[in-house]
């Protein structure tokens, strides 16, 4: 799917965390040890402070710590199970003043020796006596020397020789080898400066103390100088050691036989800004590991839609997503989004309520879920909408049974849970008060409190179940009074038609051999993504479910992409259902006549609309809400809709050949809108666009581009073939000449494949289109040789990555599984159809338990993300199975 960027300006991740450019930046192997490293139990993290978070300068008065190092220790100190500490050779006092940390951060002082302002009194009658005696040294030598510089430290002091040569370097260091003589006195030598102490301490023995004290944690320990050997010595193999050196530019690995810098650490850093760099990614992995592993896994939300509305349902039977009355309205329940005061329904065993469920799953061909636990089950669908009601109203049902007793708490939070919610019992049930729409949770039976849950109001009851009397609970959004009265009268009949509507749209379908049941659910979700009034279709039924866990790659998919609708469509065309590729199209035609109401063509529309055809809301950031798992911000609305993405035509001329094909025939209107397609491209094909991924980057000649452009004119060629149209004079050589510029400019000798774009070197799993759109046949070296290059460097276990580029977005993201699916396609194509197969099993695989797929998976913290259920993710596991079933 595609990210859908934010093209104006994004909200900034708290911590400017880059971790995009780590990935690119660090040395693989030390990126995959941070990666490890963030998952600790425990972590501490500390560094040097001079020439490691703060410059090394000529006036130690003036080395002040890098901004983003000093915000991501800081965001350490704040997170749960982890310490952050700075261990430097200055006094504790100056090390306070300027790094301006705050208390939270671990600061010791003196080489380990200082860990309290009150330090000198706890120096031993012989340490007192050997400071007195090494600071008479010191006031003897400053007399001699008034220009050498001498930094005072409660232990004892530091000799700075950074500039000094010849005589005056002579002088100073006899002065220095006078002092380290003295009785009790310790000195330790750094990068142009001496340490001179009375205090036997070292950076080891700070660390070793500080880690006993915290209980053993695994240690990240960064520093730049010889002083600083004694703490990598201390460290463990769980441990991670980085020294700062100018030897970093010839090598990045440390150990004793590093070249021009032996050290005990592992690996080589070469500055302060590498240092703010890992920190920054520590900070972003922690977190992502720490608030991630708590959240509801992505893909056991559970979807529920009746073809005009969406909800989710997570797997303790928890409503936990309704947007309403629309897709792309607010929600009346967001509690995905991190926070239960953004609104859930709950139903639980009053006597066990953190008890788990025994099972979950839908009903046979339907969107009808069930939860059981051992006394209580609880069955959730949406209600057909009555004729009778207004477009946009809905019934919400839940049907309680068992033996048991049940828990109900009904906290709806209109508007995302930005304001506070009153409720009014009612004779029937629970209204909310002053909501935009009608909002009455009617209960037959059932005797609700009204209890004060924060600012907010949530109604609460406890009901004793009967198998032979379920309660019925009816959420009724709008005026659905009809729906609302045909469920309260006799719900059996209603879930029963539901049941027999669904599972005779099933039974109609062709469904490959190949995973039959599972083809079927993901064609019954893309079902649930048709916005059957209008048309439209969603791309996702979510907002802001993340691509990185704590990371900002947030976007709003509830809207319908001209790319995605038109390949929804065309998937359920391919498994035998054609209303929605119809509806789709009238739709899509429907926004053209508005379009050219404004004086806009074809070639002009914009790359998504809302279902009903209504403009976007501008792109916004709901601050109250912390998002799921924490990942921030959270958005509505979507910015994309003003990028050039001119590939669009392609998959909109390929569905318009699939639905004629189809139905035996091409309608005069598809004809035209065909013809209007081929128009765009012959006027645009050679313009840069943002492509197929939304980069928010300057726009570019992107090879997916090109050869839907190339598909655009191929299907309409094959279309006024085979059904009698008269083809354009010029379109032949139109194909001819986008192929040859695709062949000629889009193929990288140098990498040996197809890439992202022309004159590039990067590569993209969506140039294997070059092959799969039919532009190329499966023998033809150039393709073989992408499917080659990009399982090799873009497939990570069961999963595919889009790209690897700087796509101008912070932050990382997971394989996508359309990008799979392609792979498999091109595996099957090229004849390699054992590898095929495997990848499509371990794909499967990954399917959540109730068959949903979303956005993306990451296989290194093997988790899902991304928005859900995504509609790429489900054509691609249908296209993979026919194609694997031919």
């Amino acid at each position: 799917m595609s990210n859908h960027a934010h093209i104006g300006p994004s909200s900034a991740d708290a911590h400017g965390i880059d971790v995009q450019t780590a990935l690119r930046k660090l040395d693989p192997e030390l990126f995959r040890f941070i990666q490890q490293l963030a998952r600790a139990e425990q972590l501490l993290v500390a560094t040097d402070y001079d020439g490691t978070i703060a410059p090394i300068v000529d006036s130690p008065a003036h080395a002040y710590p890098k901004e983003e190092s000093v915000q991501a220790l800081r965001a350490l100190a704040e997170l749960e199970n982890t310490t952050s500490a700075v261990i430097s050779g200055r006094s504790l006092r100056d090390l306070a003043a300027m790094s301006r940390l705050p208390r939270e951060v671990h600061l010791v002082g003196s080489h380990g020796g200082e860990t309290d302002t009150d330090f000198e009194e706890s120096l031993s009658r012989s340490e007192q006596h050997a400071l007195s005696n090494l600071r008479h040294g010191l006031a003897s030598v400053h007399a001699a020397m008034p220009t050498l510089n001498i930094e005072p430290k409660p232990s004892g002091a530091a000799i700075h020789l950074r500039g000094l040569e010849g005589a005056q370097r002579r002088q100073a260091e006899d002065a220095v080898a006078r002092l380290e003589a003295l009785s009790g006195v310790r000195s330790v030598r750094g990068k142009e400066v001496v340490d001179l102490t009375v205090v036997d301490s070292t950076k080891g023995d700070a660390l070793n103390k500080l880690r006993r004290r915290l209980g053993q944690p695994t240690v990240l320990y960064i520093g730049d100088d010889a002083s600083d050997e004694p703490a990598f010595a201390s460290l463990g193999e769980a441990d991670l050691g980085l020294k700062v050196t100018e030897a970093a530019a010839e090598n990045r690995h440390g150990g004793e036989s590093a070249p021009g810098a032996e050290t005990a650490a592992q690996f080589l850093l070469s500055g302060p800004s590498e240092v703010a760099l890992v920190l920054s990614s520590v900070v972003a992995l922690r977190r992502a590991w720490l608030f991630g592993k708590e959240a509801v896994p992505i893909e056991r939300y559970t979807l529920l839609s009746n073809g005009t509305t969406t909800a989710l349902v997570d797997p303790t039977a928890q409503i936990s997503w309704l947007p309403h009355p629309l897709p792309h309205s607010n929600s009346l329940f967001s509690e995905i989004l991190g926070s239960d005061d953004a609104g859930y329904f709950s139903v639980v065993p009053a006597r066990e309520p953190n008890a788990l469920p025994i099972s979950q799953r839908y009903r046979d061909a339907t969107h009808i879920l069930e939860t059981r636990w051992q006394q209580v089950s609880v069955t959730d669908y949406l209600a057909p909408v009555a004729e009778a009601d207004p477009a946009g109203s809905a019934v919400l049902v839940r049907t309680l049974k068992g033996e048991g007793e049940a828990l109900i708490r009904f906290a709806p939070r209109p508007d995302y849970g930005a304001y506070p919610v009153r409720l009014k019992l009612t004779d029937r049930g629970v209204r909310v008060r002053g909501a935009t729409e009608a909002v009455e949770l009617v209960a037959p039976g059932v005797q609700f409190k009204v209890i004060q849950d924060g600012e907010s109001e949530t109604a609460v009851a406890r009901v004793k179940l009967e198998d032979s009397a379920p309660v019925v609970l009816a959420l009724i959004l709008g005026a659905a009074e009809n729906t609302a009265a045909a469920v309260l009268e006799d719900e059996a009949a209603v879930r029963a038609a539901a049941k027999e509507a669904s599972r005779e749209w099933v039974g109609k379908l062709s469904l490959p051999e190949q995973s039959r049941d599972r083809v079927g659910r993901s064609a019954l979700t893309l079902r649930g993504l048709c916005h059957a009034p209008t048309g439209g279709i969603l791309a996702a039924a979510t907002t802001s479910l993340p691509e990185g866990i704590g990371g900002v790659r947030n976007w709003d998919y509830r809207y319908t992409w001209l790319r995605d609708g038109a390949l929804t469509a065309s998937a359920l065309v391919d498994l035998g259902s054609a209303a929605e590729a119809r509806g789709f199209l009238a739709w899509l035609e429907t926004i053209i006549e508005q379009a050219a109401e404004q004086g806009l063509t074809v070639e002009e529309l914009r790359p998504l609309y809302a279902v009903d055809g209504s403009p976007l809301v501008t792109e916004a950031v709901l601050e109250h809400l912390p998002g799921y798992a924490g990942s921030r911000p959270v958005r509505v609305g979507n910015a994309a809709e003003h990028q050039v993405q001119l590939d669009v035509f392609g998959p909109i001329a390929d569905l318009i050949v699939s639905l004629a094909r189809f139905d035996g025939t091409l309608s005069d209107s598809h004809w035209s809108l065909l013809e209007a397609l081929v128009q765009a491209v012959a006027n645009r094909w050679h313009q840069a666009d943002h492509g197929i991924w939304e980069a928010r980057r300057a726009p570019k000649h992107n090879v997916y581009t090109k050869v839907m452009c190339w598909q655009t004119v191929d299907r309409a060629l094959a279309a006024a073939e085979e059904f009698g149209r008269p083809a354009g004079a010029g379109w032949p050589q139109l194909r001819e000449d986008i192929k040859n510029d695709v062949c000629s400019k889009g193929f990288n000798s140098t990498v040996g494949a197809f890439t992202v774009a022309y004159g590039e070197e990067d590569l993209d799993s969506a140039c294997l289109f070059v092959g799969l759109s039919g532009m190329l046949p499966a023998d033809d070296e150039r393709f073989r040789a992408t499917v080659d290059a990009v399982e090799r460097s873009l497939r990570e276990g069961p999963t595919v990555f889009r790209y690897r580029y700087d796509d101008g977005l912070p932050g990382l993201e997971g394989g996508f599984h359309i990008c799979t699916s392609w792979l498999i396609e091109s595996l099957q194509m090229v004849g390699r159809t054992a590898d095929a197969r495997n990848l499509f099993s371990r794909m499967e695989a990954l399917i959540g338990p109730t068959g949903m797929l979303p956005e993306e998976y990451d296989p290194v913290a093997e988790r899902h993300l991304g928005n859900t259920p995504q509609a790429y993710s489900h054509i691609g596991h249908i296209k993979a199975a026919l194609a694997l079933s031919e």
